[in-house]
């Protein structure tokens, strides 16, 4: 009996070390500090392809510079249902749809950013952030 209630302290320490290390690499995983919210980058481009899964959807769009090169560009969404309750479908951005996206810039620089609005060719307007169609 006497063994058994001196590993007790263990077994809770033990425990609460497994919530603690779990808790903060969730609070890390959803942290946005890479991108810059004080800035908003507007491009115009062609949809090379739609991630539409978990736990983070990524816009992925050709951008053509200046020079007539181009640049790939990333632009990181919420996963798929927080996308459908924003009324935005895998089948919205099909590669070759032509968009016009805004998000916040990665702080780095790099082709990436948090997406916040597309407009379509058409002129549909996809912001996930927004209860949609449904």
């Amino acid at each position: 009996m006497l063994d058994t209630i001196s590993k007790k302290p263990y077994t809770l320490l033990s425990a609460f070390s497994c919530i603690i290390f779990f808790s903060n690499s969730t609070v890390a995983h959803h942290s946005a500090e890479m991108f810059d919210r004080d800035k908003i980058v507007t491009l115009s481009g062609t949809v090379k392809e739609f991630r539409y899964i978990n736990p983070h959807s990524w816009l992925i769009v050709d951008i053509e510079n200046d020079d007539g090169t181009i640049t790939t560009w990333g632009f990181e969404g919420e996963g798929p249902q927080d996308m459908m309750h924003g009324g935005v479908r895998k089948g919205d951005l099909p590669p070759g749809e032509k968009i016009t996206i805004t998000g916040w810039p990665m702080r780095d620089g790099r082709p990436a950013a948090m997406w916040q609005t597309v407009i379509k060719e058409d002129g549909e307007l996809l912001n996930w952030r927004t209860p949609g169609r449904d």
